[in-house]
């Protein structure tokens, strides 16, 4: 890039944006492993969509779960997301917030947006809001692309620090005028949108107070018995509890069990359980991003790649091959930079 600031990702993009000479183009961050088909398949779903679609996420997938428990849990996280809610979302029409690598996009249609938000540290996701605004769909792309998960707890926080700020970052700025963004994207897409953004960091940053409340009067339930008191209005707000604390809990189970089954996942269906404990990581992290919110807002905490030590594919070795203990073998550690992209 130029000199100047900010140094981000989507001020590369901007940069290369007036360069861009086909009809479509794609983002991939620079470590991932995209199908060699994508491109193909892409290019052939746009030629048969309205020009009403003018973006195709692709499916992402991490590859290297089985490195540590962190990667097991982000690996359900993304199977969740881009094998059930996100095509779910798109079959509805409703805003999806993008991932910022294997998206693939019209370029008319980017260059009337203006491109990305430079100052977003999650552009991806404030693009698909401003996708959805404008009209526009976003569609699925049923190609994987091959992602590598920090494996070390310190790259994992900083990652989802990055998330969570740019997820406040996104909210704020389509919230400066609620009444436009809302007639802009309908009431269903106004409570998608609230949902999915501003939601994931309010719902992060309250989850263990109620986590610890909620354990705490089941507690005292499973001890001292049900209350001794007749009659349905006296017990509705007990009962009210326990239903919404059992329905957040299959709402977050569910979509990644559902999205191990469908990719044949069975080994990971054991730890599908131990998600409500990982929230609690995901509510560190937004505290620490509503810290660097104030304190950092353009940071962009960079991940270092190449220190996966497995493959469920083999496609994150240069080998690719397996050693004799069963484990693949290492590549060397590339640059940091998440934010890299082709």
């Amino acid at each position: 890039m130029p000199p100047g600031l900010p140094r981000t990702k989507p001020r590369a993009l901007n940069v290369a944006l007036p360069l861009a000479s086909g009809a479509c183009l794609v983002v991939y961050d620079a470590e991932d492993v995209p199908d060699p088909g994508q491109l193909r398949a892409a290019a052939a779903i746009f030629a048969r969509t309205s020009t009403k679609t003018a973006c195709l996420q692709g499916r992402l997938v991490i590859d290297n779960d089985r490195d540590a428990w962190t990667a097991r849990m982000l690996a359900l996280e993304y199977a969740a997301l881009f094998d059930v809610l996100n095509p779910a979302l798109a079959a509805w029409h409703l805003p999806i917030p993008l991932g910022g690598t294997s998206m693939h996009v019209r370029t008319h249609a980017l260059r009337a947006l203006h491109g990305w938000d430079a100052w977003n540290v999650t552009e991806d996701a404030d693009l698909g809001l401003r996708l959805a605004r404008a009209g526009y769909r976003v569609g699925i792309l049923p190609s994987d692309t091959l992602e590598e998960a920090p494996v070390a707890l310190r790259p994992w926080l900083r990652q989802r620090t990055r998330w969570m700020k740019g997820f406040l970052q996104t909210s704020l700025t389509h919230g400066r005028r609620p009444g436009e963004t809302a007639g802009q994207l309908g009431p269903l897409g106004g409570l998608c949108a609230l949902a999915l953004v501003p939601g994931t960091v309010g719902s992060a940053l309250v989850y263990p107070i109620f986590m610890v409340w909620s354990v705490a009067d089941l507690v005292g339930f499973v001890r001292d018995g049900a209350p001794a008191v007749p009659g349905f209005w006296p017990n509705l707000p007990g009962g009210t509890a326990v239903t919404v604390f059992v329905a957040g809990l299959l709402a977050m189970m569910l979509p990644a069990a559902l999205g191990c089954v469908r990719r044949g996942w069975w080994d990971l269906l054991a730890w599908v359980p131990l998600l409500p404990v990982h929230f609690l990581l995901v509510s560190l992290g937004a505290w620490l991003g509503l810290i660097e919110f104030v304190t950092a807002p353009q940071r962009w905490n960079k991940t270092e790649h190449g220190q996966s030590r497995t493959s469920r594919s083999g496609a994150l070795t240069r080998s690719g091959r397996p050693t004799s203990s069963g484990r693949v073998r290492r590549r060397p550690p590339r640059a940091a930079g998440s934010g890299s992209a082709r």
